[in-house]
């Protein structure tokens, strides 16, 4: 578990490779600033029947499991949860990334990767997820974001939103009434020199203005600029 204040958050970790199980969960339990839970499933049954049977703060899927694999967890999860979930996978292909994000992952881990930058994506997705940042609360139209708790309210209803989508509503939020060129909110949100591909974030886009509902028209293209966000 991650401790922040009186606070604690815990992950499961599913991988079929019992060294790199090992690794990443020493490597996270042995953090000093904070402390870990890390628990581990060897196969995607497993992985999924854990998951649905306790609550946990974040997912860590490999994609190439036995049983089923991470796609198929996602899926499932997603039917039920938001929770957060980063792929850990030696699959490149742009194909397979995209399909990870249409299913509703919110981040990609490629083998080799360095633990800390595992570590510190797996944090800063949790502490986004939670709202862990004191903030105003920002509103356009009859939507609302509050940073503080994490809640997207359209009208008097809670909208749920993976956390690559609320990543890039309250980029947009936060400069209302500004453009902001695709290529800065690719790094706001997955991080200066990603590589992300831009037809992720037109894929994020999409899902985000159809989870918006009756307010999707607030978020506005700007052909060769980027996009906004407007009050009608």
């Amino acid at each position: 578990m991650i401790i922040w204040g009186d606070r604690m958050y815990k992950i499961l970790l599913v991988e079929d490779d019992s060294n790199i199980r090992a690794v990443i969960s020493n490597y996270f339990t042995k953090k000093k600033e904070n402390t870990f839970e890390v628990e581990t499933a060897a196969d995607g049954q497993e992985g999924l029947e854990k998951a649905y049977e306790n609550n946990y703060d974040c997912l860590l899927l490999d994609v190439m499991l036995p049983e089923l694999d991470g796609f198929e967890i996602c899926k499932e999860i997603r039917h039920e949860s938001d929770v957060p979930i980063i792929f850990i996978t030696a699959m490149t292909d742009e194909s397979d990334i995209l399909n990870g994000y249409a299913l509703g992952c919110d981040d990609y881990v490629v083998k080799p990767f360095p633990l800390p930058v595992l570590y510190e994506k797996t944090a800063a997705l949790i502490k986004r997820s939670k709202g862990l940042v004191r903030s105003k609360i920002y509103y356009a139209g009859n939507l609302s974001l509050n940073p503080n708790n994490g809640m997207v309210i359209l009208g008097d209803e809670e909208i749920k939103l993976t956390a690559r989508e609320y990543g890039i509503l309250k980029v947009l939020i936060e400069n209302k009434g500004r453009i902001i060129s695709r290529e800065k909110l690719m790094d706001m949100v997955w991080g200066y020199n990603s590589g992300v591909d831009e037809r992720v974030l037109d894929t994020h886009i999409r899902n985000l203005r159809k989870a918006l509902g009756a307010e999707r028209n607030l978020i506005k293209t700007v052909i060769r600029r980027g996009y906004k966000i407007e009050d009608d």
